[in-house]
């Protein structure tokens, strides 16, 4: 039995927290019933301060607010600034929330990693934008490139089902049951793809792998973190191979310089298989997107590295709409002209070099990771919740 796949939806692809930003505030000051937001990161600066006014008022007229948070990524929120929002009738969840050791963060793996709006059971917003000023382009050189999702329609209530799910009081969310990668042909289709460490460990890259084999013509993949799995690997060089036109918008100004390393390490193997990449070098690349022909897309909080692929909770929209499809390749094709440039097969010396350390260290790491990664810190993550402290009566 799959996950349900929803037709009659709507969409509208979000560039950068310009776009989203207003979008969220919007909904969440039109709610009449519920808020659910699940964030990986949400700062305490201005981006921050606007969404927690907007959930507070919207709490305090009634509407149920729960706002998720990971123990990680949003480690440096005050006292202050969550009693703000208890106070005012909201709910704030706190993803395995660990105190630091000696000042270093010890929560590092199995994060919540997922990005995801959803209001009244009837609108909903997906993608890789944290709550952050740094997914403003004000913000300068380090803003980060970034898309969401907003949907409408039967999908946006599955949405909502799932976060409501996840705070739910002892968590007993249903067994949802596994995916699959099957998808009905025309405009408006699509569902939520998650990836978690119980039954859905390799759904999200299971559907960018059924993709990529049933592409026809045209695979276009604009990823942040780019190091995936050996069979994700081999379906990317081997739809080029086919004749498939297969393109890769990589980082080339990182956040991380490491993860700039890690890519580069499979760039030979790749553009000897007829892979075109590019590297986009306007400012960090944070996007997690993909189009394919004419009508697949998807549009969410997963990488294609081990971390997103094996560790992390992760949640994505898959597409089945040729006007999405449009905007995402429209975007991403304008992205290639304007701020990227190609990357050139290496000469013979270092191609070498590069072929006996990735044939030989990184493919093997590739092939052994997912399960290595079983061997990784494996406690049950937990989930704190804060509400409105109980006030001690005036003396």
């Amino acid at each position: 039995m799959s996950l349900p796949w929803r037709e009659n939806n709507r969409y509208e692809l979000l560039e950068n927290g310009t776009e989203f930003f207003p979008e969220v505030l919007r909904a969440v000051a039109a709610a009449r019933r519920e808020v659910l937001i699940e964030t990986f990161i949400l700062f305490e600066d201005a981006v921050g301060r606007e969404l927690q006014r907007a959930l507070i008022d919207a709490a305090r007229r009634g509407v149920s607010v729960d706002l998720t948070v990971d123990g990680y990524g949003s480690d440096s929120l005050s006292p202050a600034f969550v009693e703000a929002l208890t106070a005012s009738g909201a709910r704030l969840h706190v993803f395995d929330p660990r105190p630091r050791f000696l000042g270093v963060r010890t929560n590092l793996f199995r994060r919540m990693h997922r990005k995801i709006v959803a209001v009244d059971g009837e609108l909903a917003l997906v993608g890789g934008i944290n709550f952050a000023e740094d997914h403003l382009p004000e913000h300068g050189p380090e803003a980060k490139q970034d898309y969401a999702v907003r949907v409408e329609g039967p999908l946006a209530a599955d949405i909502a089902d799932f976060a409501r799910a996840a705070v739910a009081p002892g968590n007993p969310r249903r067994r949802r049951p596994r995916a699959v990668e099957g998808t009905p042909a025309g405009d408006g289709g699509g569902r939520l793809v998650v990836r978690d460490n119980e039954a859905h460990t390799s759904d999200i890259e299971r559907y960018y792998r059924a993709g990529v084999r049933a592409a026809r013509r045209d695979v276009l993949i604009a990823n942040a973190y780019f190091f995936p799995g050996w069979r994700l690997l081999h379906d990317l060089a081997n739809a080029a191979r086919r004749g498939v036109r297969v393109r890769l918008v990589l980082q080339g100004e990182p956040d991380m310089l490491i993860a700039r390393l890690a890519a580069s390490m499979l760039y030979d193997y790749l553009i000897d298989a007829g892979v075109e990449i590019y590297e986009y070098c306007r400012r960090p690349l944070h996007a997690k997107v993909a189009c394919v022909d004419d009508d697949w897309s998807t549009v969410g909080s997963s990488n294609l590295d081990p971390f997103s692929l094996a560790l992390n909770l992760e949640a994505n929209v898959v597409a089945r709409d040729s006007r999405l499809n449009a905007a995402l390749r429209g975007n991403l094709d304008r992205l290639i002209a304007e701020d990227c440039k190609p990357v050139p097969l290496s000469t013979p010396s270092r191609r070498r070099l590069r072929r006996l350390w990735v044939g030989v260290v990184v493919f093997h790491f590739l092939r052994r990771f997912p399960a290595w990664a079983g061997s990784l810190p494996a406690h049950k993550p937990r989930l704190k919740s804060f509400a409105d402290p109980p006030r001690e009566e005036a003396a």
